[in-house]
């Protein structure tokens, strides 16, 4: 396998490999989404809870109904608290799929101008070759050239 087909087959890999962080990294940063999404209809929910009692206890209350309002207020934070460990969660699980991501497309960039670098060291070498065949053609033609004008100079020719 040449060279050059290793470090394409490289860039392949890489690019792929890019591609699927990058996949993983778009499903992260729904995930959070919908995670902030759920913590913010659950404060909302607990703000609108709060309010229609409050008007509720203002006009009558009873310590029964207060105590199922403080068991029910509880279980609505310890669902905001767990909601809130998801979104931290979800924002730690973005933030090492962005990394993911930076170090495989680093990866694949590396790689990409590796084979830039070897394009033109290739191209370079084939400029140098021509050059040299060129130069080589030139002198020779120079030195016929002069072969002939000493033969023509002296009277004689050559084929």
């Amino acid at each position: 396998m040449s060279r050059h087909h290793a470090l394409s087959l490289a860039l392949e890999h890489a690019e792929k490999a890019r591609d699927d962080a990058l996949e993983l990294r778009r499903r992260a940063a729904a995930q959070l989404e919908n995670a902030e999404r759920q913590a913010e209809q659950l404060q909302e929910y607990r703000r609108d809870y709060q309010q229609r009692w409050s008007e509720q206890f203002k006009r009558q209350g009873t310590m029964d109904i207060l105590r199922c309002y403080q068991d029910f207020m509880g279980r609505i934070n310890a669902a905001i608290e767990q909601q809130a460990g998801a979104v931290a969660q979800g924002r730690r699980q973005l933030d090492w799929a962005t990394g993911v991501v930076l170090e495989r497309e680093t990866r694949a960039a590396s790689i990409r101008k590796l084979i830039e670098r070897r394009e033109a060291e290739r191209a370079l070498q084939q400029q140098r070759r021509d050059q040299k065949v060129t130069d080589e053609q030139a002198a020779r033609a120079a030195w016929n050239q002069r072969a002939n004008d000493a033969a023509a100079s002296s009277g004689f020719a050559l084929a």
